[in-house]
């Protein structure tokens, strides 16, 4: 090589930083190539983590590494991608919320940008919650203690009842599994509430296929539809919603559910980025050949959830993170590979199966074609994905989050971080008239 390449990585997830970090493996010296990661967020969330995040048995900052710590060698900016100049090789990113602009060129490009969540498919989306970002998991607990403040102290059982309604929408691996963490949080945090039960909430887990937790063999779903049925949640199979709008839910059968809180975990839509890129798609995703080079643009590469890579059988391989970690050093070699003229690899993996953690110390999962269910499940969930989180530092405070909430219930501190200007401007705080204001403060007995 008698030139330095630039391999611009666009992605801040599993699949982008770790491609930043199998690069500066690779790379011997330093002098062959630049590597520049941009990413929206300055961490690396590991997103399985926050289900225990948003019921508080973890602290938030616990389930995220800043990405800059873990990098070395590698270029990293903070910006949001606004554009991508295939033919100028150049991309157009902004800093929020100054708006700082950045132009990068690059000799290779790394599309890692994920997936969001998937409204398209429900009309009336919009007025779900998400549950994809630390963001969502901490707005979520906030929204839950402040159903459970309004229940507690209602009057009218037609609206308590409402309060305490909650729908999740899809039983995937990240419904049930939200749905098993929620179950948890809300036993332990309802008996802080006088005037609240346990057996008051009403959780329903809405799926429109007829199977539940279809990532999963008919008998891992059955023990888990079992074990949340214990827990007084109603599952709804082969009932697709049809529409969704605040605070209600409409059913393909005709009938509405009044919920306060809708949860949508209805599957992951291809980043909106992808959409202006003249690059082959199927189903919103580039596709990319084995090796996961785009096959008309040999300078970009694809991989996660927003890449279409063929497997042996010729569908493409799941969006799962075990998957983008083995891509993310397939791919670091074969950019390597590639800028040294030697011959490319095609991305081989076989899965090592599925888990689902169902909280209370449950899990169900599918392990090298073993199945495990209850505590072990559990209990090898849990090691795994702590294991995913780069560094002693973090995981030593996870395992300390962990042998505290065996021992302490949860707390319903929400987590609210509007500035006091912000919540009188927003309508939060009323803002009562000066004279209003200024009058004293009576007693009920003086009041005439």
């Amino acid at each position: 090589m008698t030139t330095r390449n630039h391999v611009v990585i666009v992605g801040g997830g599993f699949a982008g930083v770790y491609t930043a970090l199998a690069l500066e493996k690779l790379s011997a010296d330093a002098a062959e190539m630049e590597v520049t990661l941009i990413s929206r967020d300055n961490y690396l969330l590991i997103t399985p983590l926050l289900f225990e995040a948003g019921s508080g048995i973890l602290e938030p900052r616990h389930t995220v590494c800043p990405i800059r710590s873990m990098l070395r060698q590698t270029r990293f900016i903070v910006a949001e991608v606004a554009s991508i100049d295939l033919e100028k090789r150049n991309i157009h990113a902004i800093h929020q919320p100054d708006g700082h602009l950045y132009d990068v060129q690059y000799d290779q490009l790394v599309l890692a940008v994920g997936g969001i969540t998937n409204r398209a498919i429900i009309p009336g989306s919009e007025d779900a919650l998400a549950f994809k970002t630390l963001s969502d998991a901490i707005g979520l607990r906030n929204k839950v203690i402040d159903v459970l403040e309004q229940a507690n102290v209602e009057t009218d059982p037609i609206r308590k009842k409402y309060l305490l309604t909650m729908m999740v929408i899809g039983a995937g691996l990240v419904g049930v599994e939200l749905v098993g963490e929620l179950t948890e949080f809300l036993q332990n945090i309802c008996r802080i509430y006088r005037n609240v039960r346990y057996e008051e909430i009403n959780i329903i887990l809405c799926e429109a296929g007829p199977v539940f937790l279809r990532d999963l063999s008919g008998d891992l779903g059955g023990f888990a539809h079992h074990i949340l049925e214990k827990r007084g949640v109603q599952i709804r199979t082969s009932t697709p919603v049809e529409h969704i709008s605040a605070g209600c839910v409409t059913l393909s059968d005709g009938t509405s559910v009044a919920a306060s809180i809708i949860l949508l975990c209805a599957g992951v839509a291809p980043n909106p980025l992808l959409a202006h890129l003249e690059l082959p798609k199927n189903h919103g995703r580039i596709v990319v050949d084995a090796t996961m080079r785009c096959p008309n643009r040999p300078e970009v590469w694809a991989i996660g959830d927003c890449a279409w890579i063929p497997s042996g059988d010729g569908k493409a391989y799941p969006q799962l993170a075990q998957h983008a970690l083995r891509e993310a050093r397939a791919l670091a070699c074969n950019i390597v590979h590639g800028l040294r003229g030697q011959a490319l690899a095609p991305f081989v993996y076989q899965t090592l199966g599925a888990l689902a953690s169902l909280g209370h110390y449950a899990g169900v999962g599918r392990v090298m074609n073993i199945q495990v269910r209850g505590f072990l499940a559990w209990w090898i969930w849990r090691s795994y994905y702590l294991m995913q989180m780069p560094g002693w530092s973090r995981r030593l405070r996870i395992i300390i989050d962990w042998t505290v909430s065996l021992f302490f219930h949860n707390d319903v501190v929400k987590l609210v971080v509007n500035s006091e200007p912000t919540l009188h401007a927003t309508g939060l705080i009323p803002t009562l008239p000066r004279e209003k204001a200024a009058a004293p403060i009576q007693s009920p007995e003086n009041k005439q």
